[in-house]
C-alpha cells in the first residue's frame, strides 16, 4: 500500500493521530520542566521564558508545528470518534461498552473537548497577551519596570482561585485522557509486542506524574500569592 493510501485508511489516520499525540506528550514534559522552575527559582523561570519567547527557532518553527499538532490531534480525534460511533451495529444508547472497555476509552472525545476548552483559556491567559506585547505593542525585551514580567504575570493569573480550580480540573481530566491514550498511541503505531507492557507502565507513570506536576505548580503559585 502506498503512503497516500495508508493515510487514507483508518489505520493510517490512527497512526497519524498517534504521532501527534506523542509529539504533544513530549511538549507537555518540556513545558512542565520550564514551569516547575517558577516554584523554585523565579529568575530561572524568567530567563527560560524569555529564551522560549524570543528564540526564532522556537517562535517560527516549533510553535507553528505545535499549534498544527494540537489542531490536527483534536480534529482527527473527533473524526475517528464519529466514525467509530457510526460503525457500531447498535445505537450508542444501547451499546454496552462498559462490559469490555473503560469509561475513559468510551469518552475520549468528551475529555478532549474539555481539555481543548482549557487550552483556549490558557491561550487567552498567556499566549494572546504575549503576542500582543511582542508584535502589536512591539516590546521584545520581556521587561516591565526594569524586571522580567513573566513570573509576575504568572502570579497575577494564579491569584484567582477560580482559575486555579479550572486548571486542576483540566489537568485531572488530562491525566485520565493520557492513561488511555498513551497505550493506544503505541498500539496504533504497531508496537503491540513484548515491549508494550513496559511502555504501558511508563505511560501510567507519565499520565499521573506530569498532570500532577502542573496541578502542584498551580496550587503552589496560588499559595505564594497569599503570602
Amino acid at each position: 500500500m502506498s503512503k497516500s493510501g495508508l493515510f487514507k485508511s483508518s489505520v493510517g489516520r490512527k497512526f497519524a493521530m498517534a504521532l501527534s499525540a506523542l509529539f504533544l506528550m513530549i511538549f507537555l514534559l518540556q513545558h512542565l520542566v520550564i514551569n516547575i522552575t517558577a516554584v523554585f527559582s523565579p529568575d530561572t523561570f524568567n530567563e527560560l521564558s524569555h529564551f522560549m519567547g524570543t528564540n526564532p527557532a522556537v517562535q517560527f518553527l516549533a510553535q507553528p508545528i505545535l499549534i498544527f499538532a494540537v489542531v490536527f490531534h483534536f480534529v482527527m480525534g473527533m473524526y475517528l470518534e464519529t466514525q467509530n460511533r457510526a460503525a457500531r451495529p447498535v445505537s450508542y444508547k444501547n451499546y454496552k461498552g462498559g462490559a469490555n472497555s473503560s469509561w475513559m476509552s468510551r469518552n475520549m472525545a468528551i475529555s478532549g473537548l474539555v481539555i481543548l476548552a482549557f487550552l483556549v483559556l490558557h491561550f487567552i491567559d498567556f499566549w494572546f497577551p504575549e503576542i500582543n506585547t511582542k508584535y502589536i505593542v512591539g516590546d521584545m525585551s520581556g521587561m516591565h519596570n526594569g524586571e522580567y514580567r513573566y513570573y509576575e504575570e504568572l502570579l497575577h493569573k494564579f491569584a484567582n482561585p477560580a482559575r486555579v480550580i479550572a486548571y486542576v480540573v483540566a489537568f485531572g481530566l488530562l491525566a485520565l485522557h493520557l492513561l488511555h491514550g498513551f497505550g493506544s498511541a503505541f498500539q496504533s503505531m504497531g508496537q503491540n509486542n513484548k515491549y508494550i507492557d513496559g511502555l504501558k507502565k511508563f505511560g501510567v507513570f507519565y499520565s499521573i506524574a506530569v498532570p500532577l506536576g502542573f496541578i502542584l505548580i498551580a496550587i503552589s503559585l496560588y499559595v505564594t500569592t497569599l503570602n
